[in-house]
């Protein structure tokens, strides 16, 4: 599927590109797009909420990527906690 906002050339590269990665090579990157996704999500956790130390900030993190009857299930002692 193309996006809306993609050519029908830049789609036909994109998809080139990840081919030649092969499965290793796209899991890495998808690894690597978590980890960018979560020290991102932590920096818009602290420009938030500047009082949070580094645990509150960890567990807002959290809270952002849960359902939030599974964070306070997992986490009950974080129920203040905001993202």
């Amino acid at each position: 599927m193309i996006s809306a906002d993609t050519s029908k050339a830049a789609a036909t590269l994109q998809i080139e590109v990840l081919r030649r990665m092969g499965p290793e090579g796209r899991l890495q990157a998808a690894i690597d797009l978590c980890r960018t996704s979560r020290v991102l999500l932590l920096e818009g956790v602290h420009k938030r909420h500047p009082e949070y130390n580094a645990r509150q900030a960890e567990l807002a993190v959290i809270r952002l990527t849960l359902p939030t009857d599974l964070f306070l299930a997992a986490y009950p002692e974080a129920e203040g906690i905001l993202p």
